[in-house]
């Protein structure tokens, strides 16, 4: 992969989750990727799990965060680990961003990426 080491926020494009959440995947390589994701009021990040390892940072906005059962809100500045295959989600309290560093990087994520430009070429024709 061919990619900058410098990451401008502007160039890249929000990917629509749903009414409420949407994602840029800012940086990756095989081993490690860098996710911002925005949350309207009311957004949720189901309960799910992954073999990746995850740390979370609240760049802004109030989050109620469920790991493993747990749950903590956690504002501005705040942040989280998530250890691989335990279960976690997220409930936005306040309009916010979480920074999701993944370790290795989420494959699904790129699939899901690439299939939604291929689905924005073809409407485009």
């Amino acid at each position: 992969m061919n990619q900058n080491v410098f990451i401008e926020n502007k160039s890249i494009e929000w990917e629509v989750l749903n009414d409420k959440v949407q994602r840029k995947i800012l940086a990756y390589d095989k081993d490690l990727m860098v996710v911002k994701v925005a949350f309207e009021k009311g957004g949720v990040g189901s309960l799910h799990d992954h073999h990746h390892s995850q740390i979370t940072h609240v760049q802004c906005g109030s989050f109620e965060v469920n790991i493993n059962g747990e749950k903590k809100i956690l504002k501005e500045g705040d942040a989280f680990y998530i250890p691989p295959n335990v279960v976690h989600g997220a409930l936005c309290l306040e309009e916010g961003i979480l920074l999701d560093v993944f370790s290795p990087m989420r494959e699904d994520f790129v699939e899901a990426e690439k299939k939604e430009r291929v689905l924005i070429n073809t409407n485009a024709d």
